[in-house]
């Protein structure tokens, strides 16, 4: 770390300490050429990937709104919605790819809902694979019962 008194690169780290709930570390600091003391902070560089929307449009992955979706799929159902949208931003992360398809990020939430919640799975998958009628509802149901 280069001193902000004399540019000189050698400096010899003097305490650390977490910040923030442990999402970043402050270290204080002394210069070895002209013994200034300073303080330096670091964070985590969280790559933030592109969604590819359905329609081909991108935007920058937003797990809020993965997390509104799965709310209003596990709603009155015992699954912790915020947990599942954890677990999938951390895999998202750390594939460390710079783009993931929409339709992947909806498939990794309903296998996640598939292995916790029956009912909670249905919902999200009625939204996200749009079913169109009643009978594509009958479908998924009964494929759910077969795994069992």
């Amino acid at each position: 770390m280069k001193c902000p008194v004399c540019s000189s690169p050698e400096s010899k780290v003097l305490d650390t300490r977490p910040v923030e709930e442990n999402n970043s570390i402050r270290r204080r600091r002394e210069c070895l050429d002209c013994h200034a003391r300073f303080t330096t902070y670091e964070i985590v560089d969280v790559l933030n990937p592109i969604v590819v929307k359905k329609d081909g449009s991108r935007e920058l992955f937003d797990k809020n709104k993965l997390l509104s979706g799965l709310l209003k799929a596990c709603q009155k159902r015992n699954v912790d919605a915020k947990a599942v949208a954890d677990e999938i931003e951390a895999a998202i992360q750390s594939s460390m790819k710079s783009e993931i398809t929409s339709v992947k990020i909806g498939e990794m939430a309903m296998e996640k809902l598939k292995q916790l919640d029956a009912v909670a799975y249905v919902r999200f998958a009625s939204v996200h694979r749009e079913f169109k009628d009643i009978d594509t509802f009958a479908r998924e149901i009964s494929e759910l019962k077969g795994r069992e």
